[in-house]
């Protein structure tokens, strides 16, 4: 009983003293947290007033458009832009990237978190460093190497570069998942009779889906955005990702600058991301904190 009374009496003790603490300790932080969320979202807001701008308006800079147009995404979508097609290549090569780097991640990743075997800090050394290559320095032998293979022009040439860049870093977060999962539950549904492919399969995997979950959502997002690769390796319009077909946009004279219609295509993009990170925000989080307290 004298354990349950001093609960509450502490508690308040603490409340109080919450409430006589200084403003400022209290107020700075949230004060904090809305300048950098306003920081991080003021270029998207920006986009999204340019493109509800009349294409006459595209240079005023008032906060909110007057009027309010829809000009420029109906030019978005006209049917000599391609944009329509570039969203889908864009969609297949990021929709490749994501399962194969899965896939190929999950089982090196399995791999070099429950075996033991000489140089495996070594082998986790390498695959991290592999992604600290700049891109732009592999732009050319790439270039060449595909030309050798004919590669150029193909969906390949964008979806084998962007699984290079996604491998290392997906390896490197469901290794460090996956070490910290029990060796007991492999075991226990060996005793059950499984085999280990099987205990991975039916034990392992479901219990890893938020890791997965997230490494599946940093990959797509990262292949969606993919610019230089694309740019480089691709010159025919019909299989161009939406990134390059909107660098490659053209005014009504062929010389002037269209922001409104770049700035509407730059809002087609990103909302799909916005609308996927909103929806799976809880899976994404408890990947990113799975293992960070015992």
């Amino acid at each position: 009983m004298a354990v349950a009374e001093k609960a509450p009496k502490t508690r308040k003790v603490i409340d109080v003293k919450a409430a006589e603490a200084p403003w400022y300790r209290r107020w700075l932080p949230l004060i904090g947290v809305a300048l950098i969320v306003l920081y991080c979202l003021l270029p998207f807001f920006w986009m999204v007033v340019s493109s509800l701008r009349r294409p006459t308006d595209q240079f005023e800079n008032s906060i909110i458009p007057s009027p309010v147009s829809f000009t420029n995404f109906t030019d978005v979508f006209k049917p000599g832009t391609g944009f329509g097609r570039a969203l889908l290549n864009s969609l297949i090569v990021a929709g490749t990237v994501t399962i194969l780097t899965l896939l190929i991640g999950m089982v090196a990743a399995y791999t070099l978190a429950r075996l033991e075997f000489r140089g495996k800090n070594f082998v986790l050394a390498i695959i991290i460093v592999t992604s600290m290559f700049p891109g732009i320095s592999l732009v050319i032998p790439l270039k060449k190497l595909f030309s050798d293979i004919e590669w150029i022009n193909t969906y390949q040439a964008m979806i084998v570069p962007s699984l290079s860049f996604a491998l290392p870093l997906a390896v490197w977060l469901l290794t460090a998942f996956f070490r910290q999962m029990p060796r007991e539950l492999e075991q226990a549904a060996m005793v059950d009779g499984c085999t280990p492919a099987q205990a991975f399969r039916k034990v392992i995997l479901p219990l890893a889906a938020p890791g997965v979950f997230t490494t599946a959502i940093i990959t797509f997002i990262a292949a969606w955005n993919e610019f230089l690769i694309a740019l480089s390796m691709v010159n025919r319009k019909e299989i161009q990702t939406a990134n390059v077909v909107i660098s490659q946009f053209t005014g009504t004279s062929g010389r002037d600058q269209p922001f409104g219609s770049q700035m509407a295509a730059g809002v087609v993009v990103t909302i799909p991301l916005v609308i996927a990170v909103l929806l799976f925000q809880r899976r994404i989080v408890a990947g990113l904190t799975a293992g960070g307290v015992k």
